[in-house]
């Protein structure tokens, strides 16, 4: 049975203490984001959307329910979410207790990259409902595909995504660092503008289309009242792997994504699992080339089979949909592995 709001302050919590971190710093203000345009939402009410969008959010709610039983989550990405969402709580315009903040924001994590499994998700999901031509490789090589959505809260370069990379959305030390307190101040601000919390909570997780019917607030009430178990097998990463990439002269921090490496839920990582492909493995890092900063996403000639090096760019700000430039050429070269361009 649920707890009512009421009951909060009065239920004692089964995600864990308060914590005591600081609260992460999140990259990109709410006002900036808040003027974005959304990821999609079900009803389409916030901006047009087009048939090829709308079928990727009609498969995303076909998917969005949660079977029953013990929801679970990566050790360290759910420590990652507790001690944001407590900092992000302690912070907060509203009441709001550590737990329901740390509840509200794994909510939308299972409806999202699930598939109806409580298991534990995996931080390196890429998503598998987009398959705009823009995505593709201009040259039609196999593999080589720009998965938009990507990580536990799908960050999408459509939206709440747009100024992050895909290493970014990965690491759920950063991630839940940016959406927790994101989807905390949303729900205060409906909160103090008159909401009863079952609404606020529904304007919290606007950005996520998965929450449209109802999924995300039952995982609320899952989450909240029955807790979440950690698995020590899922890390921040997902699998992925952290690297020094030297690109074009310059030295980066990358990470190695490679989704046969994925750590958690990976029916994602299965070819017939969804509309678009399942990418070879690449490198992905920031680049400030230029005095722009952009995400660049680079697959080795040796991983792809492709026969040269080549690389997807998208500046910070653009939609991939429409943002992205290819190249072939020049690769990466992973100085941690000792492998690639070099």
């Amino acid at each position: 049975m649920r707890s009512t709001p009421h009951e909060h302050a009065r239920t004692r919590s089964r995600l864990g203490a308060r914590p005591t971190g600081r609260l992460l710093a999140v990259l990109a203000s709410t006002a900036l984001l808040a003027s974005l345009p959304q990821t999609a939402l079900a009803s389409g009410a916030d901006r047009p959307v087009g048939a090829a969008e709308q079928a990727v959010i009609d498969s995303k709610l076909a998917n969005s329910p949660v079977n029953p039983g013990p929801l679970v989550f990566g050790a360290e990405p759910l420590q990652d979410v507790t001690t944001a969402a407590g900092a992000a709580a302690a912070d907060a315009s509203c009441a709001i207790s550590p737990e329901e903040a740390t509840a509200m924001t794994l909510a939308p994590v299972w409806p999202e990259v699930g598939a109806g499994s409580p298991g534990a998700p995996s931080p390196m999901t890429l998503s598998r409902y987009d398959n705009q031509d823009t995505l593709y490789d201009p040259a039609g090589r196999a593999g080589l595909f720009f998965n938009p959505g990507v990580g536990l809260w799908q960050m999408d370069s459509a939206g709440l995504g747009t100024n992050n990379t895909a290493g970014d959305a990965i690491d759920t030390a950063w991630v839940a660092g940016f959406v927790a307190p994101y989807i905390v101040d949303r729900y205060c601000g409906a909160i103090n503008g008159g909401s009863a919390a079952p609404a606020a909570r529904a304007t919290a997780w606007r950005d996520w289309n998965a929450c449209a019917d109802g999924a995300c607030d039952n995982v609320y009430w899952r989450a909240y009242n029955s807790g979440v178990t950690p698995d020590a097998g899922v890390g921040r990463l997902g699998g992925a792997e952290p690297r020094t990439c030297v690109f074009e002269g310059a030295s980066h921090d990358c990470l190695f994504v490679d989704t046969a490496a994925a750590q958690g839920g990976d029916w994602w990582t299965r070819p017939d699992s969804g509309r678009s492909p399942v990418p070879h493995p690449f490198y992905v890092f920031r680049s400030e080339a230029g005095g722009v900063t952009r995400e660049v996403r680079s697959w080795l000639a040796e991983d792809s089979g492709a026969g040269t090096h080549v690389t997807v760019t998208r500046p910070f700000g653009a939609n991939a949909r429409g943002g992205l430039t290819w190249a072939d050429g020049p690769g990466v070269c992973d100085t941690t592995a000792n492998r690639g361009d070099c």
